[in-house]
């Protein structure tokens, strides 16, 4: 049986929003992935509305002063976003003022309110009263709400969008310990996406790529002292990209060897992201922060740990004298992406859920 699914994100993070409707087409389903807000780096496009966010330095310095912290939370009540002042309330209601005949000309337009499933990547609406979500509700449309990190930890979760969900899915293995209504899917990843390999890649010749979307929450800058430290008694090339685009940033990281995901992030979460999916689809050892018990519970772990200056520093030391390690790390890494991300097992898994809940 066919279905339709119409997914709804405030930008395409990562292209992770993309992959899911690209997968759903890819099992012979019907999808649109409406974004809000045009993504920074180059990522593809369904419907774009273009709405203007505020992407200044004093805009991003007041969105990290006032992200929610998740550390020591006891009550899931503390997890749900309400404006800190009466300016930001007042912000977003003209926000709300100023949107709503697009969307609704676009609901017209494009038939949305014929989709069998909304799923809003990120769970949030068009607005922050959650207006349309409720209409599609009151039609007992299915609703998804889909939380990848920032949108959790930085802004919180949007309380009506919780209450008329049908279905609350997380990517983010910390989000678990928060929320006990959370199931988790593995991003879809296709790797027809990267660029073709360099033949026989020489793992002796060591090139370490770091690709952060955020300096303070990728760690960036106790990454930036270890290597550092590192290039005055060994020697590797390094590449930092940062403001480049998607073609150019994969490009590059192509021909690496060691690649550094998140290492103590102030405001990040642990794990891994596109980044770290990307750097295994190319047979890169992959380095990343991660909790003992997240490292015990993701299957078939195939990331190199590091949590500190330390242990990167032993880590890289440990990668850069050992390339067959490397190598064969790598090859580990291309087998986990397509056994957990591929878009057959996420579909499978995310088609028992649809199945769980009702909602297929």
């Amino acid at each position: 049986m066919s279905y339709s699914v119409l997914h709804i994100a405030p930008e395409n993070f990562a292209g992770v929003p993309y992959d899911f409707k690209r997968m759903h087409e890819r099992f012979g389903n019907h999808s649109r992935l409406i974004t809000l807000h045009k993504n920074p780096l180059g990522f593809k496009e369904d419907i774009c509305c273009n709405f203007p966010i505020p992407r200044s330095r004093a805009a991003k310095s007041y969105r990290l002063h006032h992200s929610l912290s998740t550390k020591g939370v006891q009550s899931e009540e503390k997890l749900y976003w309400e404006p800190k002042s009466y300016l930001e309330q007042l912000y977003f209601h003209l926000q709300t003022i100023k949107r709503v005949s697009t969307i609704e000309s676009l609901i017209d337009t494009l038939k949305l309110d014929t989709f069998d499933i909304i799923h809003y990547d990120g769970g949030l609406d068009f607005t922050r009263d959650s207006r349309f979500a409720k209409r599609w509700k009151s039609m007992n449309k299915p609703i998804v709400n889909c939380y990848y990190g920032s949108d959790v930890r930085a802004r919180g979760i949007i309380k009506e969008m919780e209450e008329i969900s049908d279905l609350n899915i997380t990517s983010e293995f910390d989000h678990l310990s928060l929320k006990s209504n959370l199931e988790y899917v593995f991003y879809p990843y296709d790797s027809s996406e990267l660029p073709a390999e360099p033949d026989g890649k020489d793992f002796s010749h060591v090139r370490i790529v770091h690709s952060p979307t955020n300096r303070v929450y990728k760690g960036t800058e106790l990454i930036l002292s270890v290597i550092e430290r590192l290039k005055k008694s060994y020697s590797f090339e390094f590449h930092l990209l940062e403001n480049m685009t998607r073609s150019e940033v994969l490009s590059i990281k192509s021909t690496c060897t060691i690649s550094i995901d998140q290492v103590g992030g102030k405001h990040g979460g642990t794990g891994y992201g596109k980044a770290g999916i990307e750097s295994l689809a190319m047979g890169i050892p992959t380095i990343t922060n991660m909790t003992d018990e997240y490292a015990h519970w993701l299957p078939d772990n195939p990331f190199v740990i590091a949590n500190d200056e330390q242990s990167l520093t032993e880590q890289l030391i440990q990668l850069i004298e050992s390339p067959d390690a490397c190598k064969s790390l790598g090859e580990k890494g291309k087998r986990w992406v397509y056994e957990y991300h591929s878009y057959e097992q996420v579909n499978r898994h995310l088609e028992s859920l649809y199945h769980k809940y009702g909602i297929l």
